[in-house]
């Protein structure tokens, strides 16, 4: 990367950074497509579509949205690590847009059978589970090393922004025109990003380190992080917290159509405070003080009074405050993970470890949704709101513990409870 005169760098990293620029906007739009697929299908299934077992069936839909990034990650690796990455990333944008493009036409013209909706989540998340780590995998190509940490902050931004958006459009475009019109709306964004990446241009990567991804991309996330125990344990704790966490997307439909009785504009409402909260974490989460592992075990525990208030209060103000909450602690957690992920790890295991992370941390999603959609025909949504609080507590603890651990024992050369500018120091003399 060339040298950025001191005046641009007070413009933000996705400003003065074309090519960043470019693929962040790519990632908004289909990250928010994904999002308002996601959270209209839910909300069509359960106000539309299905007349019981509505828990079960928001549930396995979420279930089928997220078994890609978990069965296909070896196969991403390899993907990533040979494959150009501005190619991987336009190829799998334009294969989802012209998938829903594809449905969008036959459920206009037809009623869509519910197997064709499971299949074309299927489809949209394969190509969802190539782009993201692939995105993220390519951060180091696209910016300075200084800018790093901003443009982390900027990419779980986008899942933020997408969160917002695609959480806001999905229920009301599915009330306003019904699910084909979510469909078409997804096509067109899936598409204008793969317009867009046409306009990024990524720097060449090395052959030495073209060649060393090729060889990490047969490594395991075990060979990878055998030398990195904290961070391992970091990542367990991660995946058990997202168990609890990740039900919210099956809980809040429910409380709303069972507990408030209201329409697609509460979910709408409260999947913006999530996104909103989300947002400005991604961008604040990096200002808070200590180690990654102490505060990411403080935003736990702040995360599951959030969660657990629903449970007491019946109240759609106070539960999108408690949203708020909820999505800052989530990105809060992300920034300060994600980054000192991006210094700690070497380059050419980078294809390897994201795909693996999203991975582990995917693979508690069909679970969850699954797990709290079958409870949410048995008990009552606000009980599901205090056992997805009481979940939370468990990964706090151990988060803390291991936060305790980095600092009192002779392990931390992980960097988990140091300062970011320390890990990058520490990065700098592997």
């Amino acid at each position: 990367m060339t040298a950025t005169p001191r005046s641009a760098r007070r413009l933000p990293v996705v400003l003065r950074n074309r090519a960043f620029g470019a693929v962040w906007a790519a990632q908004v739009l289909t990250q928010a497509a994904n999002r308002m697929f996601q959270v209209g299908a839910v909300w069509w299934l359960v106000g539309y579509a299905i007349g019981g077992d509505q828990g079960l069936a928001s549930g396995a839909f979420l279930a089928v949205s997220t078994l890609p990034a978990v069965a296909l990650a070896p196969l991403v690796a390899r993907v990533i690590a040979r494959y150009p990455h501005r190619e991987v990333l336009r190829v799998s944008a334009a294969v989802a847009g012209v998938v829903a493009a594809g449905v969008a036409g036959w459920a206009h013209l037809h009623a869509l059978p519910l197997v064709t909706a499971y299949a074309a989540a299927l489809v949209l998340a394969a190509c969802q589970a190539l782009f993201d780590p692939c995105l993220t995998t390519s951060v180091p190509e696209l910016v300075d090393d200084a800018d790093i940490e901003a443009a982390t902050g900027f990419e779980l931004a986008t899942q933020s922004l997408a969160g917002l958006a695609g959480g806001l459009l999905g229920p009301l475009v599915v009330d306003a025109g019904g699910f084909p019109a979510v469909l078409a709306g997804c096509a067109g964004a899936y598409l204008a990003a793969a317009g867009v990446l046409g306009l990024a241009r990524f720097a060449a990567a090395p052959e030495e380190a073209a060649d060393g991804q090729a060889t990490a991309a047969r490594r395991t996330l075990r060979q990878v992080l055998g030398g990195r125990p904290l961070i391992r344990y970091v990542l367990w704790c991660l995946t058990a917290a997202n168990l609890f966490t990740t039900a919210v997307y099956v809980v809040m439909p429910l409380y709303t159509r069972s507990v408030l009785h209201s329409d697609g504009s509460t979910v709408a409402t409260f999947e913006s405070a999530l996104g909103i909260g989300a947002l400005v974490g991604s961008f604040t989460g990096r200002l808070l003080p200590g180690g990654p592992a102490t505060t990411g075990g403080a935003c736990l525990v702040a995360m599951a009074a959030a969660l657990g208030v629903p449970g007491a209060v019946a109240d759609q103000a106070v539960v999108a405050a408690c949203l708020v909450v909820a999505g800052w602690c989530v990105g809060a957690i992300g920034v300060r993970f994600v980054a000192l992920f991006q210094r700690l790890v070497p380059t050419a295991d980078k294809p390897v470890f994201f795909a693996a992370m999203q991975a582990l941390l995917g693979a508690t999603f069909p679970v969850s949704s699954l797990v709290f959609g079958l409870l949410g025909d048995h008990l009552s949504p606000r009980s599901l709101c205090l056992l997805q609080a009481a979940g939370l507590v468990p990964a706090a603890l151990a988060l803390c513990w291991l936060g305790g651990r980095s600092q009192h024992e002779s392990v931390a050369d992980d960097g988990l409870d140091e300062p970011l500018e320390a890990a990058a120091a520490m990065a700098g003399d592997q």
